[in-house]
């Protein structure tokens, strides 16, 4: 069969793209990709749920504008689909005077990405939402809620398979794309598809999806494996919803935090640590592969120059739970090592560019035979909606 788009990829953002490209154009024919046995196994299947709010982003950035639309399409897809969510705030917590001197920046940004009732709360009120939790001054962000973006997902699939005639099919890893004479043989495993336009969202494989089409290719995607310890239930009463740590500029994670997750577990972490495979869950995963292509390329080498210190910080509280325990401690003094049980772990998918910049906004990368999502960091799965309306239009613009 001779089809119009091929996503190549069924992650949250697949999914969501081919959803807007079908509400726009349901004639369309549209197949969708997957080497795994099912939707959002990676990154969507394995974040923390937070619904973002945008505070973080730069005023006027791709990540700020998706995030704010994305979130109200967001809310607006689990209500009309009556998938579970919860508005429950989240406080950004100074902890130090040097995290205080931030704070103001921190919240004139926000305020810049629409968030007009985000304010700064005193420690004393700070402990009124959360009791258990130590600092000077708080960000407090009414907007942020929880949900699980692999129901999320779930849906998305359904609804473009069953309600819109589109195919998802599984088990099929692409290997390779040729171009001719106006579309695409797209080449798995299984079975070769004709195609006039392929949308790569592969995630943590993007960039080497894209460069069967895109030859030179100036970035790599580099995996960040980032691990959680869960609260056990008889202290989870240490966390009522969200509580996180003042952003340090000089770094490109959030660091540690809790969350109180849509099914009531609270999870604390995650740590960031180089990981040795693209999909490389657990410390034992490595592909020779992956590591060849992150330690080979220039841009990495000099992100690993750069944040060394950090990095091996990182590592250590990997390995060491008293460590890890004790960047927690910052923020719940309470916490013990006793209370923590080994929680799950996801990859993260870290675009650097050849001359050693982490990009730290959404990035495409298009030619006349395919669009491709090359970096989609959080707030991804909050903005899912959004991307697909900006991929739907890329693509689309094709089909007039």
């Amino acid at each position: 069969m001779q089809y119009d788009i091929t996503i190549v990829g069924a992650g949250i953002v697949g999914l969501a793209t081919a959803y807007k490209i079908l509400e726009r154009k349901p004639d369309i024919r549209l197949l969708i990709l997957e080497k795994e046995s099912g939707v959002a196994m990676h990154q969507t299947g394995n974040n923390s749920g937070v619904i973002h709010t945008g505070i973080y982003y730069r005023p006027g950035s791709l990540r700020a504008l998706n995030c704010i639309s994305g979130y109200k399409q967001l809310l607006e897809f689990a209500d009309q689909e009556g998938i579970p969510c919860k508005i429950c705030g989240k406080i950004i917590v100074a902890t130090d005077e040097r995290e205080r001197a931030t704070l103001p920046a921190l919240l004139e940004r926000g305020k810049q990405n629409g968030l007009d009732r985000i304010r700064l709360i005193s420690a004393a009120e700070m402990k009124e939402k959360e009791p258990h939790v130590y600092g000077l001054e708080a960000i407090y962000v009414p907007y942020t809620g929880i949900i699980d973006f692999k129901k999320v997902a779930g849906r998305l699939a359904e609804i473009v398979t069953q309600r819109r005639g589109a195919s998802i099919l599984f088990n099929q890893k692409v290997l390779n794309i040729y171009t001719r004479q106006g579309h695409s043989e797209v080449i798995t495993d299984r079975e070769v598809f004709s195609t006039r336009l392929v949308i790569n969202t592969a995630g943590l494989h993007s960039d080497e999806i894209a460069a069967l089409t895109i030859p030179k290719l100036d970035l790599r995607i580099i995996p960040f494996r980032g691990e959680y310890m869960t609260i056990r239930k008889e202290r989870e009463y240490l966390v009522k919803n969200l509580i996180y740590p003042t952003p340090d500029p000089n770094f490109p994670w959030l660091g540690v935090h809790f969350t109180r997750m849509i099914k009531g577990v609270v999870e604390a972490g995650p740590n960031a640590v180089f990981a040795f495979k693209k999909e490389g869950y657990k410390k034992s995963d490595i592909s020779f592969h992956d590591l060849g292509k992150a330690l080979g390329f220039p841009g990495f080498q000099k992100v690993m120059f750069k944040f060394m210190k950090f990095g091996l910080a990182e590592y250590y509280r990997s390995y060491n739970k008293a460590a890890f325990t004790r960047a927690l401690q910052k923020l719940i003094p309470e916490i013990r090592a006793d209370d923590l049980l080994p929680g799950d772990a996801g990859v993260r998918a870290l675009a650097v560019g050849r001359n050693g910049e982490i990009l730290d906004d959404f990035v495409f990368a298009e030619n006349e035979w395919a669009v491709n999502v090359l970096n989609a960091p959080s707030p991804a799965a909050t903005a899912c909606l959004s991307i697909g309306d900006s991929v739907a239009e890329k693509a689309l613009a094709r089909f007039l």
